[in-house]
């Protein structure tokens, strides 16, 4: 097995990474930047090194730095994470040419993966459905006014380079296309140095359901299975669940084949998520894109299933066979996981960096808390920012809807604004407790609160005005006793009118 493995990341994935190479009793290797002298991964690392400044190009992103790094301390192999370097193709071509192993899938399929058109392309060779739109990049926006008015309204403008959610315009008419389109390919060409975009149909009230698919060198493919991430801000997942809601044996059958049929197509090795849109109505599923990585919401599965991902993808790169087949693999529990973000939700989830003056993570049976700062820790504006990320598991989904709530109000975060109020009302709310989840759940969600909240202050005011009308009636009674009566409810009256304005 290898003695030594650099994590080529930072936060709670690099900390993640830590435990499961100390589980297999290998030594780590930490990378961090001027910014990260104090992070959590560097303090639980068996060796850190610094590579550079706080901005991700002259650190995380400096793959040479990293390579320089891996040899100089002695480490055979490097385990990307996701995010930074974890899709970059050419990374991993120069470190194997330099003799290191990467942990994760090939060049070659990241290459074949990483463009959106492409992917497209090799699903529908593979037989796998998708949603119908060009499977080339549009030239001109009357090429795309053409092939918009075919598809049919409402579509979907996607950037062909990228993902997360940039260059990604709903355009529910002819009217809003030209403007969509240029935005489209400006942000496009903003997030990626490109600016090719191509159309989609839009699905409408769509679920976000994908499969996480594993391999290994000796051409044996498997499914573990589902993860519901609908629940989304910006196009960013913020809860996850396995398994999905709309769970059964037959279309998770369905949907693990067509997964394994796209992973073959690109003879993919490693762990590996097939995202795919499902049709709540109909429940038809299309194929989205393909993650050559391992995903954020990765615990879920972990929990549901009883493997360890990160320890199964060392060992593959190692060289060694799956360690299960697909008929051991079983889905018990239900799992939810909360990514836990450092964003205010009243202020449209805008990030908030500080330092962490005060931190209680919830604990006891069913929590699993994937976390990457400590008390005392700083919140950098140069990174995301996640700060852990909160699963728990029970024999139902209901039973997990509990212990969420549970684990929620026991975790506290001081110092800085953090996502957890919002997922503390999420929990409560009856469209999640009833799995009524699509890709526009927050926005909904969001028009719920609002209409509540005028039917909340008419009823305050109604108590109001009935303590002070009460109290007016109480004036015109002469007795002592019934005169300060009178007088009490008054108070009572114009303290709550008072709070009421505030």
């Amino acid at each position: 097995m290898f003695q030594k493995i650099l994590i080529a990341n930072r936060g709670e994935i690099a900390c993640r990474v830590i435990r499961a190479c100390r589980d297999m009793n290998i030594k780590n290797v930490a990378v961090y930047s001027e910014a990260d002298r104090d992070a959590l991964h560097v303090r639980m690392a068996d060796e850190a090194y610094l590579i550079g400044a706080p901005p991700s190009n002259e650190s995380y992103l400096h793959g040479e730095k990293i390579i320089e790094t891996a040899k100089k301390s002695g480490a055979e192999a490097i385990h990307p994470g996701y995010g930074f370097l974890s899709e970059n193709a050419d990374f991993v071509r120069e470190a194997t040419r330099q003799g290191i192993t990467f942990i994760g899938p090939s060049p070659e399929a990241m290459d074949s993966m990483g463009g959106k058109i492409s992917a497209r392309k090799i699903a529908i060779d593979a037989d796998v459905p998708v949603v119908p739109g060009t499977t080339e990049p549009l030239e001109s926006f009357e090429e795309a006014q053409k092939i918009a008015a075919e598809v049919g309204y409402p579509i979907m403008l996607k950037a062909a380079a990228g993902g997360g959610g940039k260059g990604m315009r709903f355009v529910q008419s002819a009217d809003d296309l030209k403007s969509a389109y240029e935005t489209s390919r400006g942000e496009a060409l903003a997030s990626f140095s490109n600016d090719e975009v191509y159309i989609e149909k839009a699905v409408l009230r769509p679920r976000h359901v994908e499969i996480q698919v594993f391999s290994d060198k000796y051409g044996n493919y498997v499914h573990l299975g589902e993860r519901e991430c609908s629940i989304q801000r910006r196009h960013q997942k913020v809860i996850e669940e396995c398994p999905s809601p709309i769970n059964s044996a037959e279309l998770r059958a369905k949907m693990g084949e067509s997964a394994i049929k796209v992973a073959k197509a690109v003879n993919y090795v490693g762990a590996g998520t097939v995202e795919f849109l499902v049709s709540d109505e109909t429940r038809e599923f299309y194929f989205l894109e393909m993650n050559t990585r391992l995903q954020v919401e990765h615990p879920v599965t972990e929990l549901v299933t009883g493997i360890d991902l990160v320890r199964e993808q060392i060992l593959v790169a190692f060289g060694e066979k799956l360690s299960f087949t697909q008929g051991e693999i079983e889905w018990k529990n239900h799992a939810i996981e909360c990514r836990v973000y450092a964003e205010d939700p009243d202020n449209n989830f805008l990030p908030s960096p500080g330092k962490i003056t005060r931190l209680r993570i919830p604990q006891g049976n069913g929590v699993r808390d994937d976390g990457g700062v400590y008390e005392g820790a700083e919140v950098s504006i140069y990174y995301d920012p996640m700060i852990s990320k909160l699963a728990v598991f029970g024999r139902t989904r209901a039973e997990a809807i509990d212990r969420m709530r549970r684990a929620l109000q026991e975790y506290e975060v001081g110092g800085i604004k953090t996502t957890l109020p919002f997922f503390r009302e999420i929990v409560e709310d009856e469209e999640f407790i009833a799995g009524n989840l699509d890709t526009g759940f927050i926005t909904r969600f969001n028009e719920r609160k609002k209409a509540k909240d005028p039917d909340e202050t008419a009823r305050d005011l109604a108590l109001i005005a009935s303590a002070l009308a009460f109290s007016d009636r109480q004036k015109t009674v002469s007795s002592e006793a019934q005169t300060q009566t009178a007088s009490h409810w008054a108070t009572i009256g114009r303290m709550a009118l008072h709070a009421n304005r505030l």
